[in-house]
């Protein structure tokens, strides 16, 4: 599965910046290229110690991503780089986001319609047996939504989040 949400340019630009970013020491979260007279480059990513990015992390980051970006130049004209931590209603990108957050409440859109809907919010239960599915309570019953047919997910902003998050439990519910 392709993350999220991610476009053939935004993969390119991910594969490229990847092993940049984990040789520093951070995951990337997600790559976003939002057009306009001036596109933008967003880049998300936290450390891998502890799924945390504080500012001076993120200068270091768009130092070391600049750097790459003007000599592999793969953006047409000018344009903005963004580098900035998920948040903690942080988006869900990877297959491995919505196992570590399960438990946490999420608000998930498919691509197409899935039985007459493509938003569904609740309460996050893993991934299916297989890994191709995301598993969600909603309105409580237990859903499985294919990865291949999500648009877009991330995390809602409750008091449990922002409880775990104090914790520095990765947003996980305690067990």
């Amino acid at each position: 599965m392709r993350a999220t949400g991610s476009s053939a340019p935004e993969a390119r630009i991910a594969a490229l910046i990847e092993p940049t970013v984990e040789g520093l020491g951070f995951a990337l979260v997600r790559v976003r290229l939002s057009g306009g007279h001036r596109p933008v480059l967003q880049v998300m990513a936290e450390r891998h110690a502890d799924g945390q990015m504080t500012v001076d992390d993120c200068t270091s980051l768009s130092r070391a991503l600049s750097a790459l970006l003007d000599v592999e130049d793969p953006i047409a004209g000018e344009y903005l780089l963004e580098v900035s931590s998920p948040g903690i209603d942080r988006p869900l990108v990877k297959p491995a986001d919505f196992a570590r957050f399960a438990g946490q409440v999420a608000r998930v859109e498919t691509a197409r319609p899935i039985e007459g809907r493509r938003k569904f919010t609740g309460r996050l239960l893993g991934l299916s047996a297989d890994g191709a599915a995301v598993r969600i309570e909603v309105e409580g019953a237990a859903r499985e939504l294919a990865l291949g047919d999500l648009s877009g997910a991330k995390l809602v902003l409750t008091d449990e989040l922002i409880a775990a998050s104090l914790k520095g439990q990765d947003g996980k519910r305690d067990a």
